[in-house]
């Protein structure tokens, strides 16, 4: 994408051209009052005092974009890391920040005798490495804040999920889906943080899918590159489909002024701002490419499950245990003031982030569906005489 059409369509979406885009049981359980007194969108102020921030966790996803934010906003930074991962971004930024080297399995000696006014709980994978890092720092930190995931509410049964809602704490499983695992791995990590630093003290943001640059899932850069491809487009799912996702960046620097705020609670933090269907998304993000694209949308699920199309990041066949994951409440969220880019603006910075990557890094993608497929896909259902 040349230089001017990427400059114009920046502006013109930030603008508005793309607006229409747009412990025990209980204890996790949010109260459904939203907090008062918080930042509303569009009106950040600076803050109050500069913070002194721990981040267990910082070369992944959320970690460079915590920092680059942190920064900007006059905070001092710490990481915590194996040191085996330098960041794919704003590496400059990260020659501003302190080092700490350890590991969250065994070797937290880097952390201790230290004071951080707060912490963002970045790479929790195991409930053990949250009840050891939550215990070790209660009494060295003001605030946890704790990057759960709505995946707690897995199995996703109602299209009513907020706050309110029970995490699942058991795995009916037994380890046999990853996708209940993760869930109750990270509601127990949850109650874990509350523990060691009381509901007062304790932050718990639950994202949906997260996208954007430096997303290495690939989820987020499917739908961005196979629109840059063009031609005939398999669309998955009824045009009515929900989905939801979040910019990492929108994610991230929310939690920042979260920090900044002293918030606690329980938040669901996945966008946007209002439910959207499946055909607003990909028409939205069709803003973002000039190449020629036709659609085919394939609206018959029993055809899709045949031919093992279960989903296309953020789309979700809405069935069974999924029915609900692509409906979740963010009323709380957005009253604590988090906003949300314009969905082709995400879809056009993660393409260019995309594409800035070594030939060598972008063979082969994970992709949700490739291009083989696809045509597989595609040639099934014309045979079908639809």
């Amino acid at each position: 994408m040349d230089t001017s059409r990427r400059d114009f369509l920046r502006t013109s979406i930030a603008a508005g051209g793309a607006a229409g885009l747009g412990l025990a049981p209980g204890w996790l359980a949010a109260d459904p009052v939203p907090p008062k007194g918080l930042p509303q969108p569009g009106n950040r102020p600076p803050p109050r005092r500069a913070l002194n921030i721990l981040i267990l966790g910082g070369t992944n996803l959320t970690g460079p974009h915590h920092v680059r934010y942190a920064l900007e906003r006059g905070h001092s930074v710490s990481i915590f890391t194996r040191g085996r991962t330098q960041p794919g971004l704003f590496q400059d930024a990260f020659q501003r920040v302190e080092h700490l080297i350890g590991d969250r399995e065994n070797d937290l000696e880097a952390l201790k005798g230290r004071r951080w006014d707060a912490v963002i709980d970045a790479s929790g994978m195991q409930v053990k490495w949250t009840t050891d890092s939550a215990q070790l720092l209660k009494d060295q930190v003001g605030s946890y804040l704790y990057i759960s995931s709505t995946g707690v509410y897995y199995p996703y049964l109602t299209t009513d999920i907020d706050e309110t809602t029970e995490p699942v704490l058991v795995d009916e499983s037994g380890g046999e889906n990853v996708a209940a695992q993760y869930g109750v791995m990270k509601a127990l990590s949850e109650i874990e943080a509350i523990k060691a630093f009381g509901r007062e003290r304790t932050c718990i943001v639950r994202p949906g899918y997260i996208v954007g640059p430096l997303d290495s899932t690939h989820r987020g850069t499917y739908w961005p590159d196979r629109l840059t491809r063009g031609g005939e487009v398999m669309v998955p799912g009824k045009k009515t489909d929900q989905v939801q996702q979040i910019d990492v960046r929108d994610l991230t620097e929310w939690n920042i002024h979260l920090l900044e705020g002293q918030v606690s609670g329980v938040f669901n933090a996945t966008g946007p701002s209002s439910l959207m269907t499946m055909e607003e998304y990909v028409y939205g993000m069709r803003a973002a490419t000039s190449s020629d694209v036709t659609w085919t949308w394939i609206e018959d699920y029993a055809f899709l499950i045949a031919h093992q199309v279960y989903f296309a990041i953020p789309w979700i066949i809405p069935l069974d245990d999924n029915l609900g994951s692509q409906t979740i409440n963010i009323d709380r969220a957005k009253a604590a003031g988090l906003t949300f880019r314009p969905t082709a603006l995400t879809a056009m910075e993660t393409l260019e982030w995309y594409y800035s990557l070594p030939e060598e890094r972008r063979a082969n993608p994970p992709m949700a569906i490739t291009p083989e497929k696809e045509a597989e896909v595609l040639a099934a259902w014309k045979a079908r005489g639809q």
